[in-house]
């Protein structure tokens, strides 16, 4: 609960796609990646704002064509990176987990070099 709202997780796209193979996969890397996601999920039900808020003209164009208004970079074990977006009613605030990937995919995605 935050401020008497329930909190919900949703992985969608590539994000859904992304935990699905890491739980596959039976690697080191890959379990203390899915921890960290599990430990930040928890986070994220206490605080949706927890997140570094990424700049709107900053937003990459592949997820403004998907409108969407806000994004949140949290940063997972190995370099990883976990984006996110907030929607909200009055009763409940939706957290949208859009990628889940790592440093040099987050680099390409942002157009950093």
């Amino acid at each position: 609960m935050y401020f008497g709202k329930e909190i919900r997780i949703v992985l969608k796209g590539q994000a859904e796609e992304a935990y699905l193979k890491l739980k596959e996969r039976n690697d080191k890397e890959a379990k203390s990646i899915l921890n960290s996601f599990n430990r930040i999920k928890e986070i994220l039900k206490k605080n949706p704002q927890y997140g570094y808020p990424i700049k709107k003209e900053l937003i990459p164009q592949e997820l403004k064509k998907l409108d969407i208004q806000n994004l949140y970079r949290v940063e997972l074990s190995n370099y990883w990176r976990m984006l996110y977006t907030i929607e909200g009613d009055t009763i409940t605030i939706f957290l949208f987990v859009l990628k889940i990937m790592n440093h040099k995919d987050y680099n390409k995605l942002f157009g950093y070099k």
